[in-house]
């Protein structure tokens, strides 16, 4: 899995439906729409602070990356878990934008990472960390931000994550091994303002 598990479907609807609730008494804008017709969930929040703005649906040419040719997008998995999302939370003070998508390919790793290599290229020179888990989400901001992508402590593993730009500006390509294939995902993220933590 590359895209952080998230709770439950139920849970979560309970917590944003408290939070709309609250936020209906500030003066709030909220639309939620729990599953549209392709079965994706989508929250849109608008205050006088800022917004939040979460979709299930995600499109890849907003990772400024292009798909594997081949590739498909992974399938939810049996508990209802989206394998995509665009997120952007925005307000006066800071901002975050993550958009990831999975996907799977019939082609061995070291093919789509030769591929996504070349890609890269055009956001800078390209990191290559080794992990043994899929990828964590490292948002950064503030002075920290603006320095380039580098790899965690740990280095070594199956799962091999390329990574182009800054902390608070960067594009993301996680692959693993899947059977004779491949899976896949792309990750574009970035920050702006003085917060600090992990998605």
């Amino acid at each position: 899995m590359f895209i952080p598990k998230r709770r439950e479907p139920r849970s979560k609807w309970i917590v944003v439906m408290a939070l709309m609730a609250w936020l209906a008494l500030s003066g709030c804008s909220v639309s939620v729409n729990d599953h549209d017709k392709s079965g994706n969930s989508k929250v849109d929040i608008d205050s006088p602070f800022g917004g939040i703005h979460l979709n299930e649906e995600a499109d890849a040419k907003d990772t400024g990356l292009a798909v594997y040719p081949g590739a498909r997008p992974k399938p939810n998995d049996g508990e209802g878990e989206s394998k995509s999302a665009n997120v952007n939370i925005s307000s006066g003070l800071f901002g975050v934008k993550v958009v990831a998508i999975e996907y799977e390919s019939d082609d061995a790793p070291a093919k789509v990472l030769a591929f996504y290599r070349e890609q890269l290229k055009k956001y800078g020179a390209v990191v290559e960390c080794r992990s043994t888990h899929s990828a964590d989400l490292n948002v950064k901001s503030g002075e920290s931000g603006h320095r380039p992508v580098s790899c965690d402590d740990a280095n070594g593993g199956s799962t091999v994550e390329l990574k182009t730009g800054t902390e608070d500006n960067q594009h993301l390509v996680s692959v693993q091994p899947q059977g004779k294939g491949s899976d896949f995902a792309l990750v574009y993220i970035r920050t702006r303002g003085k917060r600090e933590g992990s998605i």
